[in-house]
This record gives structure tokens, sequence and C-alpha cells, in this order.
């Protein structure tokens, strides 16, 4: 095969291999969201927050980043990011169960709050848009020791209004930072539609702070893939930040506690669900004779079993004992007696 003639990942360097394993994580990430709205629903866990319509970008964006190296700082939604660099369902569900063992607090935080020091998943707080300053400051820190990587920050629409997202880009433009900053524009900050919260387009905002910004379909996943390496090897060549606009949309409400449909509309839901990314990157890859629909349900019936074994496991696992409230927060708890 020419190279005029290979296929699109295949001109990008990924090998047919990888697109699979990508498939894979947006397939894992949309059943484990499924699954936790089943939980919720029967009472089983308190509260859930999706990200279903947004693993596309969220698995592409990982897959161009350099695991071990890079760090990372997810925000709530990134069901997908965080499986595609190393977490498992075993770990999401013991986090939204809130179990002792859950890796990223031991079910003292909010599930959706990654952190995972072996993964370089930097830890989440709740107010929103607090990871961007931080993820200069370890862009930052890259400067300062001359360490080659990169770090990424993901954040909401409605995040891209807050104060911390432009301090942010100022510091990172002003010191030409190896960070990459990837807004994921699901179309609605809570209950408030992009029309009435941003005038103009997010990514050209990058401008305005003296690096580039990309809009990019944050459904199709080869161009998400793109995007994010083409800004990792300009982060690494030493040319500053890059500001990316994955444009999606937001399936399910806000959270298990959100009522959607008193500020849009059932129809809009329905026609935006039929631009899904993740069925769109399905019949890329059975299109040009890399997967095939028998292969389809077998990974689909593997991933359920999975699903099954992690929640059983995490149902069962024991909760954090009372006294636990205080590990990690004062630096001598001997002291308090």
């Amino acid at each position: 095969m020419s190279i005029g003639q290979r296929l699109k990942h295949q001109q990008l360097g990924l090998t047919d291999q990888q697109v699979i394993e990508m498939y894979t994580y947006m397939l894992k990430a949309r059943m484990f969201d499924e699954r936790c709205f089943l939980l919720q629903r029967s009472g089983k866990i308190a509260f859930h927050v999706s990200g279903i319509g947004q693993e596309t970008a969220q698995v592409a964006a990982a897959f161009a980043l350099e695991k071990g190296k890079d760090y990372f700082l997810p925000y709530y939604r990134d069901y997908g990011f965080v499986l595609s660099v190393g977490m498992t369902l075993r770990e999401l569900l013991l986090s939204v169960f809130l179990k002792a063992e859950d890796p990223n607090s031991g079910g003292r935080q909010l599930p959706g709050h990654f952190g995972a020091k072996r993964l370089n998943i930097v830890t989440g707080s709740s107010p929103v848009t607090t990871q961007v300053p931080h993820a200069v400051g370890f862009a930052l820190g890259a400067k300062m020791k001359r360490k080659d990587f990169v770090s990424f920050v993901t954040f909401g629409d409605g995040s891209s209004n807050q104060g911390d997202f432009h301090e942010g880009c100022n510091f990172a433009g002003v010191h030409k930072l190896p960070v990459i900053f990837m807004c994921e524009n699901n179309q609605y900050a809570i209950s408030v539609p992009l029309s009435k919260q941003t005038a103009g387009s997010i990514a050209e905002r990058a401008l305005g702070y003296g690096f580039p910004g990309v809009k990019v379909d944050g459904r199709d996943a080869l161009e998400v893939y793109r995007v994010v390496k083409e800004a990792r090897e300009r982060a690494l060549r030493g040319e500053g930040p890059t500001l990316i606009e994955a444009v999606m949309y937001r399936v399910p409400p806000h959270s298990t506690s959100d009522n959607d449909l008193l500020y849009r509309t059932k129809e809009e839901v329905e026609e935006n669900r039929g631009l899904d990314g993740i069925p769109r990157f399905r019949s890329y890859l059975i299109d040009n004779g890399i997967w095939s629909e028998e292969q389809d349900a077998e990974l689909a019936a593997q991933i359920k079993q999975e699903l099954t074994e992690a929640t059983d496991y995490a149902e069962k696992a024991p909760h954090p004992a009372p006294e636990d409230t205080l590990l990690h927060v004062y630096g001598d708890q001997g002291g308090l007696a």
C-alpha cells in the first residue's frame, strides 16, 4: 500500500491495533457510564456525573500523549481519558461506591475527582477550573527543570469563563509553557447554553494570550488525535501552549440530580444523540476492514462481564472507617490528642 493509499489513522502514525484499542476504551467508558446510571437509579450509589457524548475526544487525546511521562489534569467527566491512561473499571466503581480502596480519595471525595500518582493523574478538586492553574504550574516546573514532558488539562465550556482559565492562559502564554488546554465544549454550563454564556469562539481567545487556538470536531477521534499530537510536539519544541476547543454535546443531564428538560428539548437531545462519535468511529473501523460486527458483539460482552465483576467487588468492599476522615488532613495527627 502506498503512502497515498494509507488509511487516515495510518497517515497519523497509528496502527490498526491502536485504533482498535481506542475504540475499546470509548466503549468501555460508555458502558461504565450507563452502568452508573442504573446503579444510581436503583439506589445503590448516591450520585453520578456523566461523560456520555464526550468519550471520543477524551480517548483520542489520551492516545496522543505519553503515558508515564506527561502529567494529566482531567475534569470530572473524563472517564474515557482516565481509563485510557491506566485507571481500571474496578477503581472507578470503588470511587462511585465511596469505598476505602478508592484510589482517588479513599472514598472521601465525589466521584469523578480523579487522582492517581502512579499514572501522573493530578488530584482534582470540586471548584470548577482550579485544575487549569495547577496544570500551568506543572508546565512551569517542566520548563524550570528542563524536563521533556507536557501537562494536559481538560475543562468544560463553562470553565472557560472562569478567572482561573484566563489567569492560567495568560501566565502560560507569557512564559511559553508546555501545557495543552483542552476545552470539552459540550454546549452547556449546567443549565446555561453556550449562546448565553460565551460571545464568540473559545478557541480564538488563545490569540489574546499569544498562542494558537484550534477548534476541532470533538466527535472525530482522528482529528482530535492529530490536533493534540501536534500541540504536544509544539510544546516540546519550546513553542509554548495550545488551546484546543473540542466541540461535542453532553447527551445526558448535567448529573443524576439534574432535570435537563427544564432547559432544553427532548428533540434537541435526540438529534445530537444521532451524531455520537462512538458509532462514527466504529463505522470507520468496520468500513476499512479493521473491525467486524461479530468482534463488536464479543467486545461488548467482554466489557459487560468485566463491569459486572468490578461492580460486585466494589459493592462488597468495605467503607472507610469514620476516623479515616482525619487522614491526610493534618501534618501531625499525633499532636492533636
